[in-house]
């Protein structure tokens, strides 16, 4: 049964409902966990899926799946459209952009940074981005306004952060997914001499550690999912940074798509607050081990209990806090 909102004189993303949201992701990461390096990738997204969908029944809100695992009808997968909540027609509406397992592969070969994300905001917040892809370029916090484009080439795009960090080209370093598309960006990047972190998978994760000094990496490009690209600007939105992302379409049915989510110029150059607007929460689990958290532990108590334990970490915009968790979790 879902708990009843404590305190309904609140805004509609009650601060009781910010914590709330670790309990889902953390939810989503315990499940994935126990298919770590099994080679699966259906299973131990399915896993994660159902997870995440019971915890999100426990909350008191009247939830929309707005980004998901696409328009779907079939179980289990939370699908775009979907109702999640315990509280449907008197909770707070609240529309969800979520990736229960933001790295199948990695999760199924236990390679490092698989995540369970979500991101939150009041009804209309985020934008329904369809299930395509996205270029994408975004740097941390600190910058002048305006500092990256997608209109600008790589080139300038570095050294315009470098000015603005008062080093030299070289001394940028870049994430980048390591995908074949991406040959000739990497090679533009490393004849500029900047450093090149590729990332098998996890965009959400590569954007947001340009936020983090402790990574060193001070920008991110290329192209990714457009539903990571909303998560990832859900978590700047609360931390600070710049984003920008442009749709791309391989065939006429995935603009058809966009069209369908209202999207009518499939060129637009979307910003930060135009992906997601007003307060919203960002929350991600670690499900393995990663630049930005742990991943899922066992391990036993003092007193011989064996206990899951969690890194997580989640945002708000509004306020602009960000709360680094860690859970122990009892195993029955």
């Amino acid at each position: 049964m879902a708990t009843q909102n404590p305190s309904p004189g609140s805004s509609v993303l009650d601060r009781v409902l910010v914590l709330e949201m670790v309990r889902v992701t953390e939810a989503a990461a315990i499940a994935a966990a126990a298919l770590v390096g099994r080679g699966d990738e259906k299973a131990a997204d399915a896993a994660a899926v159902e997870a995440m969908r019971k915890a999100f029944d426990e909350l008191y809100m009247d939830g929309t799946v707005v980004i998901g695992e696409g328009e779907r009808d079939e179980a289990p997968m939370l699908f775009i459209g979907e109702k999640v909540g315990g509280a449907p027609g008197k909770g707070p509406k609240i529309d969800i952009a979520l990736d229960p397992l933001e790295g199948t592969t990695i999760t199924a070969k236990a390679g490092p940074n698989s995540l369970a994300v979500l991101a939150a905001a009041e009804e209309g917040g985020l934008l329904n981005a369809p299930d395509v892809y996205m270029d994408k370029i975004a740097v941390g916090p600190g910058y002048p306004a305006d500092i990256i484009s997608l209109d600008k080439s790589v080139e300038e795009n570095v050294r315009a952060v470098a000015e603005a960090k008062g080093v030299d080209p070289s001394d940028i370093i870049c994430c980048v997914l390591d995908r074949p598309r991406h040959e000739a960006m990497i090679a533009k990047l490393r004849a500029l001499g900047c450093g090149v972190v590729l990332i098998g998978d996890g965009d959400v994760a590569g954007v947001i550690a340009t936020t983090d000094p402790e990574t060193n990496i001070d920008i991110y490009m290329g192209e990714g999912g457009a539903p990571e690209g909303v998560l990832a600007a859900a978590a700047l939105r609360c931390v600070g940074g710049q984003f920008n992302g442009r749709l791309l379409f391989r065939n006429d049915d995935e603009r058809e798509r966009a069209r369908k989510w209202g999207i009518t110029d499939l060129d637009r150059v979307y910003k930060l607050e135009d992906l997601a607007k007003g307060d919203c929460i960002f929350a991600a689990t670690g499900v393995t081990d990663g630049s930005l958290m742990a991943g899922v532990k066992r391990r036993r108590r003092s007193n011989g209990d064996r206990v899951m334990t969690t890194e997580s970490v989640v945002m708000r915009a509004s306020t602009g806090t960000v709360r680094w968790i860690k859970g122990e979790h009892r195993i029955p």
